[in-house]
């Protein structure tokens, strides 16, 4: 399943690496491979891009078959010090561009035009063949659209069945952005829910394949659940194949969407 907009071309379900490290995340990462993912997600703050990259680097696939995502963090809030550490995580990765690069978190000080031309001039220079943002709150998200300086093709930001993201689809579905679900799983915790156990009952599926059927049917909506070993793994690519009722969608919109599990103290106000 690959969503498709006018700026790049990115498989609907990925691979999130966050948090393994070294040889566990090497092992991963080979076996996603070897199942089909073909969409890896990192980023510098993860300290695994090196294990990756070389995961990726023994895989026997064309390099251009694999959708390679990478974020820098917010301690680089201008645009030479964002520049230098994307060109860091290329050299950890092992590779001459990335298919996705994000800003990974906002921050107080952070020089949004000067970001966004360095990520613009990343673009240009094909280091990154699409870049966006992450973490960004509706607000941020419009001002970032509305400066026009980089060509943003995608937002990054926890979402899954209880936590309701209307307000920021609201922006990427009119921009033509994909919006990335992390943690869309709820770090395990919404699988369990009584009415997601229900509708797996109903398709002889998972709680976690329900979970990610319900994120995929929103339209331009990717997920990179975390999964170290092949059978999960295997698992959430059964999601792929899901397709949930009316009803069953109707049930779970009607679930609680405050639910958040990634809330830092340096996060933005989520409601700006």
């Amino acid at each position: 399943m690959i969503l498709k907009t006018p700026l790049m071309a990115m498989p609907a379900l990925g691979l999130g690496t966050w948090p393994m490290k070294g040889a566990e995340c090497e092992r991963a990462v080979e076996s996603a491979l070897s199942l089909g993912y073909r969409h890896l997600d990192t980023a510098e703050m993860y300290g695994n891009e090196e294990a990756v990259g070389a995961a990726l680097a023994r895989s026997a696939l064309p390099r251009e078959e694999v959708f390679l995502t990478t974020k820098v963090w917010f301690d680089k809030p201008d645009e030479a010090s964002f520049h230098d550490a994307a060109l860091r995580c290329l050299e950890r990765l092992r590779q001459p561009h990335v298919d996705l690069l994000l800003v990974h978190w906002p921050s107080p000080g952070m020089d949004l035009p000067g970001i966004l031309s360095a990520l613009a001039k990343l673009h240009a220079a094909g280091l990154a063949k699409a870049v966006g943002v992450s973490n960004f709150p509706p607000a941020l998200l419009r001002r970032a659209l509305e400066l026009a300086i980089a060509p943003l093709a995608c937002l990054q930001v926890e979402h899954h069945v209880m936590l309701d993201q209307s307000a920021l689809l609201a922006v990427t579905e009119p921009a033509g952005m994909v919006l990335t679900s992390y943690t869309p799983l709820g770090k395990g915790d919404v699988t369990e829910h009584p009415v997601i156990q229900a509708i797996a009952r109903r398709h002889g599926a998972t709680g976690a394949q329900v979970a990610l059927a319900a994120i995929l049917a929103r339209g331009r909506v990717a997920a990179i659940p975390k999964a170290a070993g092949p059978e999960r793994q295997r698992e959430n690519l059964g999601a792929l194949s899901l397709r949930l009722s009316p009803q069953d969608l109707e049930e779970l919109r009607a679930l609680p969407g405050d639910r958040r599990f990634v809330n830092p103290d340096f996060a933005p106000d989520w409601a700006a």
